[in-house]
């Protein structure tokens, strides 16, 4: 248990890839633009990988990468959902899919933009995107 934050439970659309992860009850939502990321509407979370847990579904998953191949786009080879991913911006983490999560340990959702269409740039101005997959 993680002082503060509350587990979720999740997964993909078919059952077969199942995880927990210990957020906080409010979520930080980036909404990011880069190629991908527009393409699937790839809203997500950032959390350490120490608060994430893959309960089942290894065998179910593949993953897809591309340009510097630092960013890890995982989803189910059954029914295609990524509900988590490793970005490029915390590659000792995990980006969690909030709609992914099961319903009533959510609190509130607030939204950013983040201009992932010029990556470099966004990361050297953002305050505290590199830190969150830091204990």
């Amino acid at each position: 248990e993680y002082q503060g934050l509350v587990k979720h439970t999740g997964g993909c659309h078919c059952g077969a890839v199942r995880f927990e992860v210990w957020a906080s009850a409010d979520l930080h939502i980036f909404d990011c633009n880069c190629s991908i990321c527009k393409k699937k509407q790839n809203k997500h979370f950032i959390v350490p990988a120490s608060r994430f847990k893959l309960l089942k579904g290894a065998e179910s998953i593949t993953t897809y990468t591309f340009n510097t191949h630092k960013a890890q786009h995982t989803f189910c080879k059954r029914c295609g959902v990524q509900s988590f991913y490793t970005p490029r911006s915390n590659p000792g983490g995990f980006g969690i899919a909030p709609h992914c999560l099961d319903d009533g340990t959510v609190r509130s959702v607030v939204i950013e933009e983040f201009n992932g269409s010029d990556w470099e740039k966004a990361m050297k101005e953002h305050k505290t995107i590199k830190n969150m997959s830091k204990e």
